[in-house]
């Protein structure tokens, strides 16, 4: 009998794929085909802030060499607006421009109806804090793992 280890790490890459498709259904729904579920995730991740793309992939959300190509997309279909930094004209920030902060918002509202679903599902929010918490402990045993040099 394998691990039940094994099964997380599989159900983990299934949850994120799942919630992807409800991201892309929704992004569907509202007509909206000038940014992909990623970028969407991206986008409403950001939400008020201003960051260089190093700073969005510093975060851990991202896959480095997607990120820029994603900011790039999302910059030419008008979701993000960047600007040069003042103190190193190397950094480029981005920030929501009127047209993300839209989609940002309509965004929160779907979570906010899945939030309000939960509870027809049977899933609490104790189940969502408890998951939480088995996550936070998987993510730091995988960082560690990830950092160990094995000296």
């Amino acid at each position: 009998m394998r691990h039940p280890y094994y099964e997380a790490i599989l159900l983990i890459e299934r949850v994120h794929r799942h919630f992807l498709e409800v991201v892309k259904a929704d992004l569907d729904r509202q007509g909206i085909q000038d940014i992909n579920n990623i970028q969407a995730l991206i986008l409403h991740n950001i939400g008020t802030d201003e960051m260089t793309v190093g700073e969005l992939t510093a975060r851990g959300y991202y896959l480095g060499s997607n990120v820029s190509y994603n900011v790039k997309k999302m910059v030419e279909n008008n979701y993000l607006a960047q600007e040069r930094s003042p103190h190193d004209r190397r950094s480029v920030r981005v920030k929501l421009s009127d047209k993300g902060l839209a989609l940002h918002k309509k965004l929160g509202e779907a979570f906010e109806k899945q939030v309000g679903m939960l509870a027809g599902a049977s899933i609490s929010t104790d189940d969502v804090n408890k998951a939480n918490e088995m996550l936070k402990k998987l993510e730091r045993f995988w960082s560690g793992l990830a950092n160990y040099t094995g000296a």
